[in-house]
């Protein structure tokens, strides 16, 4: 049916013209206004790579670099992210709609950490800050306290304990830990030494350093479930392990050739693996110290998480993406793409079914791992 108050001109082509008589009303519109030409996704709109996006969710709350991501050891959709904007959010897996803002943050958020009740998380800042924020179960914050993070250290359930300074290396301090029975404290330094500290006294335990250990600044640390040994890594390439109690290097685990960034601890089996600034992924069988598979990666490898207690590995790379390995066959079974830049954390939902990452893409994406288990 044709509209009677406009009388248009049809070609032998059947492309239909209007003329003057057919304009009902002029608007006048600033060229800086309309839209670019190729900007076909809108604004706002994430645009991604010819190789697409596995994600199932992203959150793109922040305005810039993303370092950390931490999910809830209790809510399996619950999810903790800061960075260089200097905010902190916790958000939920496949709700879009929700999110809260971790205000007061002073500085970009490099840290995030759940208790393990998943009642309390903590938020540390490049400033020397953190924040204890308590989550209520239906995930509403509740209370605020602060402090300088070098007095206040959480552990365990929830508790906190005020600690006095530990000063004593002689260069930054790069990592460090609790052992999980919070008994004792781990310190790595660009000094080359691992320092083990009574919490409650501040006084040194043990100094590691000088031969067989690192000749190069510590880059990262990590302590068994038992609090037994300390694995730490270095700028020289070596990785080794140091008996808790003795101080005592006790084993070394030598095939790096480059600056070890990150380590892992298998928590079903005794396998461990250690990431390169070269893109070597090593899977280590702790009872022979030996390398069990060298799986060469594309680009720098910056975080590695076990997928719960399977046998699956993931390693997020310098290149956006997250491989999935397969510690029994040392074949990648999974390439997750979506990010646009390095990956600098990775997290595994309480249920399993989930990876969150982290990305100096500003963003966070969730992939879907529940077939790894």
């Amino acid at each position: 049916m044709s509209s009677p108050n406009h009388n248009l001109d049809e070609d032998d082509d059947g492309e239909v013209f209007i003329d003057e008589s057919d304009v009902i009303h002029e608007v006048d519109v600033d060229e800086e206004d309309l839209p670019d030409v190729d900007d076909e996704e809108g604004a706002g709109a994430e645009v991604f790579d010819d190789e697409g996006d596995d994600s199932m969710h992203a959150f793109t709350g922040h305005t810039g670099e993303l370092y950390t991501v931490a999910c809830s050891p209790t809510d399996p959709i619950l999810v903790a992210t800061g960075g260089a904007d200097d905010k902190g959010f916790l958000w939920k897996i496949g709700n879009g709609d929700w999110s809260f803002e971790l205000g007061g943050q002073r500085e970009s958020v490099s840290c995030l950490s759940f208790s393990s009740d998943g009642q309390l998380l903590a938020s540390g800042c490049l400033d020397g800050h953190i924040q204890i924020w308590d989550i209520g179960s239906n995930g509403i914050l509740k209370d605020i306290w602060f402090w300088l993070v070098s007095r206040i250290i959480q552990y365990g359930c929830g508790m906190l304990i005020r600690l006095p300074f530990l000063t004593c290396h002689g260069g930054s301090v790069t990592c460090g830990d609790f052992t999980p029975d919070g008994k004792t404290i781990c310190t790595g330094s660009k000094d080359t030494t691992l320092r083990i500290w009574n919490p409650k006294s501040g006084e040194t335990i043990h100094v590691v350093q000088g031969y067989p250990y690192h000749t190069e600044g510590l880059t990262c640390l990590t302590i068994s479930s038992d609090s037994a040994l300390a694995f730490t890594a270095a700028e020289d390439g070596s990785v080794h392990v140091v008996n808790i109690t003795t101080g005592k290097v006790v084993s070394s685990l030598v095939a790096h050739a480059n600056s070890v960034e990150t380590i892992a601890l298998s928590k079903s089996s005794h396998w461990a693996a250690s990431g390169d600034a070269d893109g070597k992924l090593i899977i280590w069988d702790l009872r022979r110290s030996t390398p069990r598979f060298t799986c060469e990666h594309g680009d720098q490898v910056i975080c590695l998480t076990w997928l719960g207690s399977s046998r699956y590995l993931a390693a997020g790379c310098g290149d956006g993406r997250v491989q999935v390995w397969d510690n029994l066959s040392g074949e990648c079974v999974k390439v997750f793409k979506g990010h646009s830049d390095s990956i600098q954390s990775l997290s595994v939902s309480a249920n399993g079914d989930f990876l969150v990452s982290a990305s100096l893409d500003g963003t966070a994406r969730v992939f879907e791992i529940s077939e790894f288990r």
